[in-house]
């Protein structure tokens, strides 16, 4: 594979990452998953620096050649949006901190990229995934889906 290419899905208590290889116009699905974000900590602090800790050793563990993260949109709540923010920060410290190239890109720029609809929805976009990875139809978190289609659609950037 010519590089690897991580997506992140920052959320506040599910942390999707997918990566894969590309190579040329060949995309092959290497890893997916969850970041272990304990839902029973209330401290926010203690919430941020397991998510810096378990990004960092996924990283570590992967090594990928550029990561993706999807841009903040703004929800009607607020509380919400702020507690994505505060993760997506911190994973973008993180990356920045271990000298990745940082990708960003906006939820309608992911749907385009994989579905050709910029207003597609998460069915559509989780079976495109499955398509251009060649995964079977299986039942994941969306987190992990949405992980996967960043990637995805960073790989269109052509390093």
């Amino acid at each position: 594979m010519k590089t690897t290419v991580l997506g992140i899905d920052p959320g506040t208590t599910r942390i999707g990452y997918g990566l894969i290889g590309v190579s040329g116009m060949d995309l092959r699905h290497i890893e997916s998953g969850l970041l272990p974000v304990p839902a029973s900590e209330r401290r926010p602090e203690a919430r941020l620096l397991n998510i810096e800790h378990e990004f960092e050793e996924l990283v570590r563990r992967t090594n990928p050649g550029i990561v993706g993260i999807e841009k903040l949109f703004f929800t009607k709540n607020k509380k919400t949006a702020m507690r994505v923010a505060e993760a997506r920060g911190v994973i973008l410290k993180a990356a920045a901190g271990l000298g990745l190239r940082i990708e960003e890109v906006s939820p309608s720029a992911v749907k385009i990229a994989v579905t050709g609809d910029g207003r597609a929805g998460k069915e559509a976009v989780a079976k495109m995934t499955n398509l251009m990875l060649k995964l079977p139809p299986r039942k994941v978190v969306d987190d992990v889906t949405d992980a996967l289609a960043i990637a995805i659609a960073v790989s269109n950037t052509r390093f």
